[in-house]
């Protein structure tokens, strides 16, 4: 059966009272697999060791029938939409691949932005669970975020330029590219991926 968008209610992941982490980290090892897969090739392994990482007050979630059909967070570029805990990578990903996710993704994940302008959001870790794709469950909470957080411009880092979907999405709610950056040609041809590309959103 199929939703279609006003189906969806989006509200602020700490603000219901379901299994959220779970549900949320699925869709983010479904969603950056790719990225991860040096840690694990396994999405469940994946999902159980960034399931603790989520800050819940800033990530907004479309729920239908107590499943999170898409999340993403917002933040004002200061604070962080995910802290990483070491103890619980290497309980997931082993001591060897823990550590090095305890060190490399932390300055990855954790790296605010650097003199950010004023009244400036950052929308990040954008994802849609597979049985909810392309019925518009991230664009609904892409929309209430803009809608409902007081930011004049939002900015959305770091999306490949493979991802096609994601692209379309974006600029359909009114995002123009800033920035492309290029991978390193070893890096590029490993991901898959030629550039990252930045899109901003001014009201």
């Amino acid at each position: 059966m199929k939703f279609s968008s006003y189906d969806f209610t989006v509200v602020r992941a700490d603000k219901i009272e379901l299994d959220v982490r779970t549900q949320m980290s699925e869709i983010f090892a479904e969603g950056f697999i790719q990225w991860l897969e040096y840690f694990s090739k396994d999405k469940n392994i994946i999902a159980k060791a960034f399931a603790h990482m989520f800050v819940l007050d800033q990530f907004y979630v479309a729920v239908i029938d107590n499943k999170i059909a898409a999340m993403a967070a917002c933040t004002d570029c200061r604070a962080l939409a995910v802290r990483l805990d070491k103890k619980e990578l290497r309980k997931h990903l082993g001591v060897i691949k823990g550590s090095i996710a305890g060190i490399v993704l932390k300055k990855e994940f954790e790296s605010p932005f650097r003199n950010p302008a004023p009244k400036t959001g950052s929308i990040e870790y954008v994802g849609t669970a597979l049985e909810f794709r392309g019925q518009g469950a991230a664009s609904q909470v892409i929309r209430y975020i803009i809608e409902n957080t007081p930011y004049k411009e939002y900015l959305i880092e770091e999306v490949a330029d493979t991802n096609l979907p994601a692209l379309k999405l974006y600029k359909k709610l009114g995002f123009n590219e800033y920035k492309r950056k290029s991978l390193p040609p070893n890096r590029a041809k490993k991901v898959g991926i030629n550039n990252i590309v930045s899109l901003k959103y001014v009201k």
